[in-house]
């Protein structure tokens, strides 16, 4: 049992970790809200914009395991703050590219790079390193959340600044957005008194080499490719499925505000699952639901009604794949270089990432709709839910964490 002041610091861990998680996650799962103004206003073609945000995609999960790394040999801090600055910056040039390339640069170099240090596997790295054991599945959960609140508050936000002062303006104000989860970053970081933990006196290479010998880590990590997939090629193309429909802009905003909203409830549900079930069968369902959905939403007519019921069940399960995904890796291999295999795990959903955001402007482009998506979003959802299945996953106990 935890006193009141223990009870407090894992609450103000938790909240911190979760405050820059909607900060960073939050504008960045609004950026399809901006394909269609810098198209209107600069000419870059669709193609191209997917293409800088596919860059974007992958280097977000790029950089997560070379960030993991550093946060576990340099400390947090150091590694969140340059993040933070990074992501500002990046967001800061973006009203000054006039091509594909300088796209690349801003929004799939700088803003990705930055975004992705700021994010989940430093963000819980650091907290599982300062939470007891008992704690870091709901906490996860908790964390995870801020980034989806981070999407409920900025779509609309951004797309109303859109409308407003322009796509130059709502750029601007991610830049005041970002460096507000610059004060967050001294209070999470600050030392505490924490339970002693087992380390791992292997170094950060050899529990590399020790996980990818691991026949579960792999499967796990070829479920997590199709997670991104799945969430980049709809956050990058929905408000474009919808223009295709007919509806107006702010249905975009809304589907995916409704996103954000559901997934604040996925997310506290599956980490209260990590301490209840087997998490391997958690993310199998998640998975499994996809398919299901996503066929249901192809039957149904494109009304803006049924938009905002299929964003709600697409929504519940969007990222509540981190919680359940980051517990395996804890049970599997402890949490002192959890932030870096959790960084290449994150890799692997982000080279998903960039297929889902490339490919699907290649669709458009090309056949005029994002039906082949589609149906490649079901097979890829399908074979993520068997593949979790016959990973070895251990009960988890006090000595494996």
């Amino acid at each position: 049992m935890f006193n009141a002041s223990g009870k407090r610091e894992i609450l103000i861990t938790t909240l911190t970790a979760a405050g820059i998680m909607m900060l960073s996650m939050g504008t960045r799962q609004s950026l399809g809200l901006f394909i269609t103004p810098i198209n209107a206003s600069t000419g870059i073609s669709i193609a191209s914009i997917s293409l800088a945000l596919a860059i974007g995609q992958f280097t977000w999960g790029a950089i997560q395991p070379i960030a993991g790394a550093a946060a576990d040999h340099f400390g947090s801090r150091v590694v969140l703050i340059s993040g933070i600055l990074l992501m500002a910056l990046g967001s800061a040039i973006t009203p000054f590219m006039t091509s594909g390339f300088g796209l690349m640069v801003s929004l799939g170099l700088l803003s990705a790079i930055g975004s992705g240090v700021g994010s989940f596997s430093v963000l819980m790295g650091a907290a599982a390193q300062r939470l007891p054991v008992e704690s870091r599945g709901f906490s996860s959960g908790v964390i995870n959340a801020g980034g989806s609140f981070g999407q409920f508050i900025f779509a609309p936000i951004l797309q109303k600044l859109i409308q407003s002062v322009g796509w130059i303006g709502a750029m601007w104000a991610m830049v005041l957005a970002s460096l507000l989860a610059l004060p967050l970053v001294g209070r999470l970081t600050t030392p505490v008194a924490t339970p002693q933990q087992r380390q791992d006196d292997s170094g950060v290479i050899g529990a590399i080499k020790n996980a990818l010998k691991d026949p579960g880590y792999l499967l796990l990590n070829a479920g997590f490719f199709t997670c991104g997939f799945h969430v980049a090629f709809l956050v990058t193309h929905l408000p474009g499925e919808i223009n295709l429909c007919g509806l107006q802009p702010t249905v975009a905003s809304t589907t995916l505000a409704i996103i954000g909203l559901a997934n604040i409830f996925g997310s506290l549900y599956a980490g209260s699952c990590v301490s209840r079930y087997r998490s391997k069968y958690t993310l199998a369902v998640m998975y499994g639901s996809r398919t299901l959905l996503i066929g249901l939403y192809l039957l149904m007519p494109k009304t803006e009604l049924n938009f905002y019921i299929f964003a709600l069940g697409l929504g519940f399960t969007w990222l509540s794949t981190v919680p359940p995904t980051a517990a395996i890796i804890g049970k599997l291999f402890g949490i002192r270089y959890l932030a870096t295999l959790f960084g290449i795990t994150l890799l692997s959903h982000q080279i998903g990432g960039f297929l889902g955001a490339y490919l699907g402007g290649l669709a458009i482009t090309r056949f005029g709709d994002y039906n082949w998506m589609w149906y490649a979003d079901m097979a890829l959802s399908l074979g993520a839910a068997l593949v979790n299945l016959p990973i070895r996953e251990p009960a988890l106990t006090h000595a494996q964490a």
